[in-house]
């Protein structure tokens, strides 16, 4: 019996102390300050799980803070250089929601051009991304003429757009080796009409989604 009560109050203590303990890793009712700080140092610690958590956590109880913006561009950046694009992509919708004006949204767009070509690398030949997104930078020219980002939005536009080529081709070639006549002609008509059919291009030795967008 003496040994039975011992076992209780052992569990029953544990789970008291466990209880505490998620009491005391629980954080809320802090200041803005303090949030983006916890964020900033999640993002040093590479733990982008915690600074996701604490993002929402912030945006929840401080909706105006100005903090929220530059909070949001950083855990944007930080997804992209962990190369999870959709992440960043995701965070850099919410911030031209929440905060877009032409010069914001300027930045935001580029950014997001930037996630996507540099997702390329690592793509299996995602032709509907590769060619939504070398409208988009085609769009962000016309509505950017000036920005100071087009330098580089022309060099993606110009790899993204060797990309489809050799996209093309390959599809071209597999519609032929499997008899698809019709579809073959389409893609080699496509190939016909493209402004680099006639550039002089080395052929890339590795996949083209990995040699030109490396």
């Amino acid at each position: 019996m003496r040994l039975f009560l011992t076992f209780i109050v052992a569990v029953g203590l544990s789970f008291l102390l466990q209880g505490c303990a998620q009491k005391k890793d629980e954080i809320y009712d802090k200041p803005a300050l303090f949030w983006y700080k916890l964020i900033v140092k999640d993002i040093k610690n590479l733990d982008l799980d915690k600074a996701d958590s604490h993002l929402t956590s912030m945006s929840s109880e401080h909706v105006a803070s100005p903090l929220l913006e530059p909070a949001i561009l950083i855990l944007a950046q930080a997804h992209m250089d962990n190369e999870e694009y959709l992440l960043a992509n995701f965070y850099l919708d919410t911030y031209i929601k929440r905060f877009g004006t032409n010069v914001k949204n300027e930045y935001a767009q580029y950014m997001k051009i930037k996630a996507n070509f540099l997702s390329f690398k690592y793509a299996n030949r995602n032709q509907q991304l590769l060619l939504k997104t070398i409208q988009e930078t085609r769009n962000y020219v016309r509505a950017y003429p000036y920005s100071i980002y087009n330098p580089l939005i022309y060099t993606m536009l110009t790899k993204m757009e060797l990309g489809k080529y050799y996209l093309d081709k390959d599809i071209k070639d597999l519609y032929g080796r499997t008899g698809s006549d019709t579809s073959e002609k389409i893609y080699e008509q496509m190939i016909e009409n493209s402004p680099l059919k006639d550039a002089k291009m080395i052929e890339p030795s590795k996949p083209w989604y990995r040699s030109i967008f490396e």
